[in-house]
């Protein structure tokens, strides 16, 4: 049985019984960002908890349980490096707490409390047990036009911007716990505040006790699948007499991390109902191209007859709002602050404790006449590490001046003096030590580490990714080994296609490192996140491709290092029991917790039948 507290504000219920799980979320606002939890699993006991979270987790990352020893009471277990801490949480049937301390009208507030106010749940030895990271279940399909936790209004909005006539989703029903809704595009239109627009369509999938699957009546199915496969040739029809064409799938892209096999092997499945044999790989990294008309910002100061020769190709440029700005300069000499540079930013939310999200350079190839800008640039920003991934020279073609010393001497650049100490070379790139300092100042020199790798091929990709991710293992060992070191540059020839790949790379693996095997990942949305930066920032289809299989080989070689790390570990660990900071013996003051209701449309208006959720019935039941 539920509890109903639970299925209030915004929660809902979807089973899989596939693996047998149950999971609540909601969509709530930390640090006025929003985080959706599915963080509740029902049929786990405690080591099956921690073999979760060692397996998929990461520090911080935590889930909530029924309480195997009270029955009616919650369990909260959560990984602190390489142990798993478990906690009690009452439900006294009025309000939930952790014996004690601030109370709660659902076990969402609880969670969302505590993973605000970080600090206030403690050991007894004081020692801190934080929340940071809510370990995912599983979804009920690995098909891609399952978007999971999409609320009714966002699935209408992706729809009506990127959709076309038939294109189809399945989300989970947020009115209806453990239910799911297929939101269909329809080539009809509705007339709203005077305009005709496109219509959506919301029909409600009923999951049945006996694990089967229907729309309100008419046949039952074993599977998400294999109902979606039935009304593709047989269309449903809607009480008013419309019909409800299945024509394509509206793919999702995001994905949890540790499924990125079965995503790759979806996006590798020959495309159905075409003349020609398109990837996933292809469609995905098409629509991506398709969204590059809306990244169109302003590039003035590239366009400048003074920058004009600084550029190594004419209309690869800088967006204005995120260009490198060189400061120290002649502000009379017109063009003196221009570089073809852009900061990339990965703006992934809020860290609540973690190092922040890292920021990158991305640069073209030094030309003869920007060398000295360059040396600016990386002592203006304090950067230690520099990223090359092509050659001097490719296909006889000048892809990079060469903007270092010879090994043992030096070379001064303007007001700046590099100093080779070292070159070191590895399999796959060459590694050059360098030393830094300006010539007009007395400051104390700075050590540059310079990776230049060199089996990136002219044309293509590498064959396998695994030699890119040492490389990446060794850039950032360098880029840790220094305190508060500024941005790593990262440069090819045109400073967007390797340079991009490269970068979005780092980042998914960054993003893995932080929140575990189990957190969220989005290809294009993060290759979209690094366009809105630098125009053109991942090239073609076959880079595209290759971040999949990067990321692909490092999940899976963290899978293996995990497993057998937890080998010979997995045992039971005692209850701890919560103590509050002590002040003047008084808690601090609990603050009000709002839950946001923003996807919470149970009571909203359901087009196609111009009823309440509340109300409906019949096979063909619409549903928010």
């Amino acid at each position: 049985m539920v509890d109903p507290k639970l299925c209030g504000l915004g929660l809902s219920l979807v089973y899989n019984m596939g693996v047998g799980l149950i999971f609540w979320f909601q969509t709530v606002s930390f640090c006025s960002n929003s985080l959706t939890i599915r963080w509740f699993h029902p049929n786990i006991n405690g080591l099956e908890a921690e073999t979760l979270l060692l397996k998929h987790g990461g520090h911080g990352s935590f889930l909530a349980r029924p309480s195997k020893s009270n029955p009616g009471d919650f369990t909260l277990s959560v990984r602190r490096h390489d142990e798993v801490t478990h906690i009690k949480i009452q439900n006294t049937g009025d309000f939930y707490d952790l014996y004690g301390g601030e109370t709660f009208a659902t076990l969402a507030e609880l969670v969302q409390y505590y993973t605000e106010q970080q600090g206030l749940l403690r050991e007894k030895n004081g020692d801190v047990i934080e929340l940071r990271y809510p370990l995912n279940s599983q979804d009920p399909t690995s098909e891609r036009w399952y978007h999971g936790h999409l609320s009714g209004r966002e699935a209408e909005k992706l729809l009506l911007e990127k959709g076309k006539p038939g294109s189809f989703l399945v989300r989970e029903s947020q009115s209806k716990p453990g239910d799911f809704v297929l939101s269909v595009l329809t080539s009809e239109e509705k007339l709203e505040n005077g305009e005709r627009k496109s219509r959506v369509t919301h029909v409600m999938i009923r999951f049945q006790p006996d694990g089967k699957y229907d729309v309100g009546g008419g046949e039952r199915f074993d599977t998400l699948t294999d109902l979606l496969e039935h009304y593709k040739k047989n269309p449903m029809v809607e009480k008013s007499g419309a019909v409800v064409h299945l024509k394509q799938p509206f793919n999702a892209t995001r994905i949890s991390a540790a499924n990125i096999e079965t995503r790759v092997r979806e996006l590798n499945k020959m495309a159905d109902n075409t003349d020609k044999a398109k990837q996933g790989f292809w469609e995905e990294f098409e629509m991506l191209q398709q969204q590059e008309c809306k990244l169109l910002y302003p590039r003035k100061e590239g366009q400048r007859p003074e920058n004009k020769i600084k550029n190594r190709y004419k209309n690869i440029l800088p967006f204005d709002t995120t260009r490198v700005l060189l400061r120290d300069v002649d502000e009379s000499l017109p063009g003196s602050d221009y570089i073809n540079a852009n900061y990339i930013k990965s703006n992934l939310g809020d860290t609540r404790g973690s190092p922040p999200w890292k920021v990158y350079i991305a640069t073209q190839g030094c030309l003869q006449n920007t060398v000295c800008d360059f040396w600016k640039m990386v002592y203006q920003e304090n950067t230690h590490v520099i990223v090359m991934t092509t050659k001097e020279m490719e296909r006889s073609r000048k892809k990079c001046f060469c903007y270092w010393p010879d090994e043992n001497s030096s070379k001064d650049y303007d007001c700046i003096r590099v100093l080779s100490m070292g070159v070191h070379l590895e399999k796959d790139h060459i590694l050059r030590e360098l030393q830094m300092s300006r010539i007009d100042r007395e400051e104390p020199p700075r050590r540059i580490w310079h990776y230049q790798y060199l089996s990136w091929p002219d044309h293509g990709v590498p064959n396998e990714p695994g030699g890119v991710l040492s490389f990446l293992g060794e850039i950032n060992a360098a880029q840790n080994c220094t305190p508060h070191a500024g941005p790593i540059v990262v440069h090819c020839s045109a400073g967007i296609g390797r340079t991009g790949t490269i970068i979005v790379i780092d980042i998914l693996v960054d993003i893995i490192d932080r929140q575990g095997l189990d957190c969220d990942i989005d290809v294009p949305k993060t290759i979209q996140m690094v366009r809105q930066q630098r125009s053109g920032m991942v090239q073609t289809e076959a880079q595209y491709k290759f971040i999949y299989m990067a990321v692909q080989k490092y999940i899976e070689s963290r899978k293996r290092f995990l497993e057998d790390e937890q080998r010979g570990k997995n045992k039971e660990r005692e209850y701890l029991n919560i103590h509050y900071p002590l002040g003047d013996n008084v808690k601090p003051k609990p603050q009000t917790v709002v839950a946001s209701r923003a996807n919470d449309d149970s009571a909203c208006v359901y087009e196609n039948l111009n009823l309440r959720s509340t109300h409906m019935s019949g096979p063909s039941n619409s549903g928010r």
